[in-house]
């Protein structure tokens, strides 16, 4: 896979470290001379040019990536790479670091933006994550579909605790993902049983989160 990233500071480079330790094609792109630093990411490819201009991501032939990374820390510059991207270049999968939480509502489809991922909200989220039990949380925003990434620690007194998961009528726009049981990952099967204590990802229609994490939280009956 080639993936481009716009931005070769401190995020650009480990994002593209990441990338080529998994056998991926790696174009880091940088108008500053002095992010240039090849020696810091040697199997990278380097350009030294401006992401916002066409005559630059024409030599960067970004219409041969498969992914584009606006990692730049200006939300403006991010926010026109994925749109030139992804209008010009036809690029698959464009993914926009949002630097001020503030400005994530323009991180969409229209412009360009396939996942925004906003560093002090993913933070939280994982904040939230090891903490909350029976509470909802949203780790990542997919633009496409206005849907999110969602997890839900199954709560000990759950009605689902015991359930198979092909018993359970799910929310429309709803799938169940991923299963983190203790140090196992599992992906789900309609035989599997939920247990107390799993921890659930969901790919979920925001306008379905509400009604998920009631499903997920209705308490067991009590026994007279």
């Amino acid at each position: 896979m080639r993936v481009a990233i716009a931005g070769a500071g401190a995020v650009g480079r480990s994002i593209a470290g990441e990338l080529l330790e998994n056998g991926h094609e790696v174009l880091l792109i940088d108008k500053a001379p002095t992010a240039i630093s090849v020696e810091r990411v040697p199997q990278a490819e380097w350009l030294l040019a401006d992401a916002c201009e066409i005559t630059s991501l024409d030599e960067a032939a970004l219409q041969r990536c498969n992914v584009v990374i606006a990692a730049t820390g200006d939300d403006k510059v991010n926010l026109v790479v994925s749109l030139l991207a992804k209008t010009e270049y036809g690029v698959p999968r464009v993914v926009a670091r949002v630097n001020n939480p503030k400005n994530e509502w323009l991180f969409n489809e229209a412009w360009g933006v396939d996942v925004a991922v906003s560093t002090p909200r993913l933070m939280s989220a994982l904040v939230e994550e090891a903490v909350s039990v029976g509470d909802l949380v949203r780790l990542l925003r997919f633009s496409h579909g206005d849907a999110n990434l969602v997890e839900l620690t199954l709560p000990e007194e759950s009605a689902l605790a015991g359930t198979q998961v092909g018993d359970v009528h799910w929310p429309e726009d709803t799938s169940l993902v991923t299963i983190i049981r203790g140090t196992r990952v599992l992906t789900p099967s309609r035989e599997d049983s939920l247990e107390a204590g799993d921890e659930l990802l969901f790919v979920a229609a925001q306008a379905r989160e509400e009604q998920l994490e009631e499903l997920l939280s209705v308490r067991k009956r009590e026994e007279a």
